[in-house]
């Protein structure tokens, strides 16, 4: 009997699908998730049991693959659907504010996959204008992407027509017709996450409605064609945590697939928050996964999410040995290794003015994944100032920085900033970021976590601030991504000798 471990993927994972793929060797089950404006783009999961999931590679690994470079806060990489047929794998997406509707291809899910070519309009003018695409084929080999219809750019800026569809020919990458519009939910807000499936001589057209926050639900409609026309289930929305006190909020942006034990199974996007009221979400949207029924009737039934977390876990990194970086570094709008290199035992990041604050600082970090986190890092500054940090985005980050005879905590909320600052008498010294869950009245926290940092100089611990952890959470900052913890240089080199991270959920 499989484990539902929930979350199924930890930390800043949102927007999963998944797909099964048969072989001679068993299954294997591929999951790819949304990475906005980060890079590596587009990570791929891959599991044989659905318990133990492995990072295997990421979608965009090249330059020009996705056009995140200039794009605003949580635009980029945005909802993918990855599907197989006749030996290739198959992820369609939308790059937000960047390149548009893509299709990237692959025989191998852990890559290399191709460059991606946009899905234009029918007049090939341009791509097609939407979000959340997915990609279905009917018997005869005819290719459905369905999408939602936002429009991004252009004088009709942030309208949204609802469900769109569209045959394409997958040789020019061009629509064959003008969108039709589709079953467009219960009347929900922003309809999205559109996925089509044929299930015993039926197609089910499953989205997303309310919204990514709180009233985030997953409904469903059916139909003879892909094309519909579709009748609305009768018990919608299939699956939402909306007006509860469940420990797994904003349930939403669902893919069905048939699990090891051949039962059906929903991958959803959620939400952990940890306060007296369930307010703030210190790790932004996961990945979790929650059981499928088949009613007599012919409708789905999804279980709500249940909390089921997976014991605690530790990393630790001396770059002396290491000869690359794992597929979990990530960078803003720019590859890791564009920002950093091993060098003479350790990771170098070399500086180039830019902080924090600015949309491509010099970061290289690991996504939080646990509510109770410690990272602490060696770090040389002889010949730079950088430090260590938690970054949501430009706007919401807090660091320890040092360099230059200084040792400064810092928080940035907005346009609200906080430092301490304390002497610094050695260029080499330990970092130190503790996320840890606050003490409660009656045993009921009010935030979702306390940002503890410090430093370690020759040999005495340095406790500089604790900064309340509602600030870097998904409801108070602006982006749809996660906490990301991660090294940076303002200036000059910084030399990152070795990285430890340990963290639990209790």
């Amino acid at each position: 009997m499989t484990t539902l471990y929930n979350p199924l993927l930890n930390g800043f994972h949102p927007d999963p699908s998944v797909v099964r793929v048969d072989s001679a060797d068993g299954p294997e089950w591929f999951l790819a998730t949304s990475t906005f404006e980060y890079l590596p783009g587009i990570p791929i999961h891959r599991s044989r049991d659905f318990e133990n999931w492995e990072l295997i590679g990421h979608v965009a690994t090249r330059p020009g693959q996705l056009a995140v470079e200039d794009v605003p806060t949580a635009g980029g990489a945005w909802a993918p659907t990855i599907r197989h047929r006749d030996g290739v794998f198959h992820l369609v997406i939308t790059d937000a504010m960047g390149r548009g509707m893509l299709h990237f291809t692959a025989t191998d899910a852990a890559g290399p996959w191709s460059d991606g070519d946009l899905i234009l309009k029918q007049d090939g003018s341009a791509s097609l204008d939407g979000i959340d695409p997915d990609i279905a084929w009917d018997a005869d080999g005819t290719v459905y992407v369905t999408y939602s219809g936002l429009i991004l750019s252009g004088d009709g800026i942030g309208q949204h027509l609802g469900i769109q569809q569209v045959t394409v020919d997958l040789e020019s990458h061009r629509a064959l017709e003008e969108p039709r519009s589709m079953w467009s939910g219960t009347g929900g807000g922003f309809p999205e996450a559109p996925h089509l499936y044929e299930v015993d001589d039926r197609w089910y057209l499953m989205i997303a409605e309310g919204g990514t926050e709180r009233g985030h639900g997953v409904s469903i409609a059916r139909g003879t064609s892909p094309v519909g026309p579709f009748e609305t289930a009768p018990h919608n929305p299939l699956v939402s945590a909306r007006s509860t006190t469940r420990p797994v909020q904003n349930t939403g942006h669902g893919d069905l697939v048939i699990g090891p034990d051949g039962d059906w199974l929903c991958v959803l996007l959620g939400v952990r928050p940890r306060s007296m009221t369930r307010a703030f979400s210190a790790l932004g949207r996961e990945t979790f996964v929650t059981p499928v029924r088949w009613e007599d009737d012919g409708w789905p039934a999804i279980d709500p999410v249940l909390l089921n977390p997976r014991a605690g876990t530790r990393v630790e990194i001396a770059f002396a040995d290491s000869h690359e970086l794992d597929h979990e570094w990530i960078a803003v709008r720019a590859l890791p290794g564009s920002l950093a290199e091993l060098c003479d035992g350790a990771l170098v990041l070399h500086g180039d003015g830019c902080t924090l604050d600015d949309p491509r600082p010099i970061f290289v970090g690991r996504r939080q994944e646990h509510l109770t986190n410690a990272v602490t890092v060696s770090i040389d500054v002889g010949a730079g100032v950088g430090g260590l940090a938690v970054r949501y985005d430009e706007r919401f980050h807090v660091e320890v920085e040092a360099g230059e005879g200084v040792l400064t905590a810092r928080a940035v909320v907005a346009d609200l900033v906080q430092e301490w600052t304390v002497p610094l008498t050695s260029t080499t010294l330990d970092l130190h970021l503790d996320s840890r869950r606050p003490d409660g009245d009656g045993g009921f926290p009010r935030t979702s976590d306390v940002l503890h940092l410090g430093a370690t100089v020759d040999g005495e611990r340095i406790d500089l601030a604790a900064v309340d952890g509602r600030f870097l959470a998904s409801e108070t900052c602006e982006s749809f991504t996660g906490r990301v913890i991660g090294v940076y240089a303002r200036s000059g080199d910084v030399a990152v000798r070795s990285w430890v991270a340990e963290g639990d959920d209790e």
